[in-house]
């Protein structure tokens, strides 16, 4: 039987703030691991505006995407169950807003933390994934997109709602 191969998209904030990234440290089911705030897509929304959403749920601070990373593929393998999935990850950089000090964190967020890129390089056994890595080398090295190589067509926000569709940078174009 035929089976169309479904990835999972997500999207991950890569944000720096005085030569520290911003990171989260969450329960999985492979046990407590560091990702960028990262999740997955949500229907309606472009990436751009679901890495803003992601970041806040999962670390309590603002931020606003002004430059896409790049478009990463990986495949993942749970050794608990042998589930074998895919992830494309939209993954963005930009500017550090407000933190909303008392705010609840995501289920499974352990606790938020500002790394090095030498503390995370050498933690890197215990990344969630190793887009994790490769996303900071890239900001490292000043890869920037603009947030226009996201085209999101309007049908995104499903019937009705054509009208406040973005490009992916929350300009509306």
């Amino acid at each position: 039987m035929d089976q169309r191969w479904r990835p999972s998209v997500t999207v991950a904030a890569v944000i720096e703030h005085g030569g520290r990234f911003l990171m989260i440290e969450e329960e999985t089911s492979e046990g407590l691991r560091i990702n960028n705030p990262a999740g997955h897509l949500d229907p309606g929304e472009t990436p751009a505006e679901g890495c803003a959403r992601e970041a806040l749920e999962e670390t309590a601070w603002h931020f606003r995407p002004t430059h896409l990373l790049g478009v990463y593929i990986s495949r993942f393998q749970r050794s608990t169950t042998g589930e074998d999935i895919t992830y494309l990850r939209f993954a963005f950089t930009g500017e550090l807003g407000e933190e909303e000090k008392g705010r609840a964190l995501d289920h499974g967020i352990v606790r938020t933390l500002w790394m090095t890129a030498d503390e995370l390089r050498a933690t890197a056994d215990r990344h969630r994934s190793p887009l994790v890595l490769r996303c900071l080398e890239d900001y490292l090295a000043g890869v920037r997109h603009p947030l226009s190589a996201v085209y999101c067509d309007p049908s995104i926000r499903g019937p009705g709602l054509e009208e406040h569709a973005q490009r992916g940078d929350g300009e509306g174009k």
